[in-house]
């Protein structure tokens, strides 16, 4: 289970009103079951794409329109590409990670700004801390959720005390992603445990369940910025004091060249099947994912 549906579910659990919004209309309905059973008054299902500005817009009219507010806008879409830029054969096929990752968050955002004014209300953004630290084979990604932070930095100056801004850092956590789903740089959305290994190598997976609690419980106390797990901050200090050290570590953990493939990387030699057990939940190592 990702941490997509364990964020509803702590919203659930305090008694918030939800609107679930995604592309696929049964997992929402699921969703929207569960969070009635723990705890939320009302859940409205809006199957739309973020990508899409039209399909925004009317998720947050619906919104309003069945509720007559809007307090958290809580912005969670996101895709993950791997690569080198040498092994890329089109690059215009990776405009599909800045209209899923940054604008996709962007659209309600903009839609959301009268609701959120009346409100006096928050929008919470899930970047990443691959926008302030950098691994090899991830550049488009990261250039995705540092544009995000960048963008609600600016956006909290803008608005000042009329809307509250936090945005979320998460390290390596339960999903989609660290299940192995990945944007290839033939342009493809494909599930690939054999390269999420490589580029993951000894790094632990936060449950999805406890990466929620922990940021809902922060979001709710009004806080700015959050990384999790916590441990990342070792990693975030060391990438603005020393990042000369950190930038010497990721490049001997990661093959670098297009001609020697990520799964040979000395990142993925080091996980070894005993210590891949302990340090990854057994969810992302299924091989029955979601391939939509």
């Amino acid at each position: 289970m990702s941490h997509v549906q364990h964020l509803a579910y702590e919203y659930a659990k305090r008694g918030a009103v939800l609107v679930l919004v995604a592309r696929r209309v049964k997992s929402l309905q699921e969703v929207a079951m569960r969070c009635r059973e723990i705890g939320s008054p009302s859940v409205l299902v809006v199957p739309a794409d973020v990508s899409k500005p039209e399909e925004c817009q009317r998720f947050i009219e619906e919104t309003n329109n069945n509720f007559g507010r809007l307090d958290h806008l809580v912005n969670n879409a996101g895709i993950e590409s791997v690569g080198l830029i040498e092994e890329i054969t089109d690059m215009t096929n990776f405009k599909v990670l800045m209209d899923v990752n940054f604008w996709g968050s962007v659209y309600p955002t903009y839609f959301a700004i009268p609701h959120l004014k009346a409100s006096k209300g928050r929008v919470v953004v899930m970047s990443s801390m691959a926008g302030y630290t950098f691994v090899p084979r991830m550049s488009f990604y990261s250039a995705s959720k540092g544009a995000l932070i960048s963008f609600y930095d600016t956006l909290r100056m803008e608005f000042g005390n009329e809307i509250a801004i936090s945005i979320i850092a998460p390290g390596v956590i339960e999903s989609e992603m660290t299940k192995g789903k990945v944007f290839t740089t033939e342009g493809k959305m494909q599930v690939d445990q054999e390269l999420r290994d490589a580029m993951l190598g000894l790094v632990p997976v936060q449950p999805a369940k406890d990466f929620a609690k922990a940021v809902v419980g922060r979001v709710c106390t009004g806080a700015r910025y959050i990384i999790e797990p916590k441990w990342w901050y070792g990693l975030y200090f060391h990438r603005v004091f020393i990042p000369e050290i950190v930038d010497y570590w990721q490049r001997l953990l990661y093959s670098l060249s297009p001609q020697v493939p990520a799964t040979r990387s000395l990142s993925k030699r080091m996980l070894y099947s005993p210590v891949k057990r302990i340090l990854y939940a057994q969810s992302i190592q299924s091989p029955e994912i979601k391939r939509e």
